[in-house]
């Protein structure tokens, strides 16, 4: 099993970056990996279960499944049930913890999943580069990095 952590400050209070990342149909508004998105069979984006299908950038689809969503701790965790990267049981969580100093946010993605051993490093390096890390310094941008 691969597991992969990544973590980053975001300088803009942890509600506002929920506000931004909580949408599951919404990875095309704030990732730049992401082409388009739409939720399976007409179902609310954050209701559990629910299925977003979308596109990357260079073309693959992907597909994942909600499985938790919270308001109160800033986090959501879904499952990719379909992907061209050659992952199983993969399993990933999005959290955001207010840093009580300034308003800023702690953002930690992980996920953990099962490939070829010889791919392990090379999806290792892309989901927490290229996924993770893409996706906080979008947001970093967003809400513009003061550091």
């Amino acid at each position: 099993m691969v597991r992969v952590y990544v973590s980053s400050v975001i300088d803009a209070d942890a509600e506002a970056v929920w506000r931004r990342v909580r949408d599951f149909n919404g990875l095309p508004q704030w990732h730049p990996g992401i082409a388009d998105s739409r939720i399976e069979n007409g179902e609310a984006a954050d209701k559990i279960g629910c299925v977003r299908n979308f596109h990357t950038r260079d073309g693959g689809l992907i597909r994942e499944r909600l499985l938790a969503l919270s308001d109160y701790e800033y986090s959501c965790s879904y499952a990719i049930l379909e992907s061209p990267m050659g992952v199983e049981n993969y399993i990933a969580t999005l959290k955001l913890t207010p840093v009580t100093d300034g308003e800023r946010t702690f953002a930690e993605w992980s996920a953990e999943f099962d490939c070829e051993e010889r791919r392990e490093q090379e999806l290792s390096d892309l989901v927490g580069g290229q996924v993770f890390q893409g996706g906080f310094d979008a947001l970093k941008r967003h809400f513009g990095h003061r550091r």
